[in-house]
């Protein structure tokens, strides 16, 4: 898959428009990598409409269960059924056998509206460094606690 097939929701989603109008959704490898090791994940229906980020999946980790947003209106005509057995593979290979649906899209422009590729690395290096930030924030002000407490 080339990076300008690929685009990705502020949710961390990804969508791979394929022919006819079809799309594959999954999660990105940041998302992914934040939620740690996958142990279940809950697909929707086959023949289930959705709007844009409505939730339409759950997905559970060791850390957090989350949801998992549409990046773009459509209806389900498939599932990752081998994700029932190997929720695993959304972390071996996200871009590929990890893959959760395949959605027929009711608005295509939507798909032109989310991030590219080089939009979402800029994107997610936001966020890594809002967090390296608040992380930091954090140590400051545990240090500053037991400095306080030592005295």
């Amino acid at each position: 898959m080339s990076e300008e097939e690929i685009r990705f929701s502020k949710e961390h989603e990804w969508l791979v428009l394929n022919e006819g109008g079809i799309a594959t959704m999954g999660i990105s490898d940041f998302a992914q990598r934040q939620l740690g090791d996958i142990v279940s994940v809950e697909l929707p229906k086959v023949g289930s409409a959705f709007s844009q980020m409505q939730p339409m999946a759950i997905v559970d980790s060791v850390k957090a269960s989350s949801d998992i947003y549409s990046a773009a209106s459509g209806e389900v005509i498939q599932v990752n059924e081998d994700l029932i057995e190997k929720p695993e593979l959304i972390n071996q290979s996200p871009y590929n056998l990890g893959w959760i649906v395949k959605i027929k899209l009711s608005n295509p422009q939507e798909f032109e509206q989310l991030m590219t590729k080089e939009e979402y690395d800029v994107f997610i290096g936001e966020s890594e460094k809002e967090e390296g930030e608040e992380g930091q924030r954090e140590e400051s002000s545990d240090k500053r606690e037991a400095n306080e407490q030592s005295k």
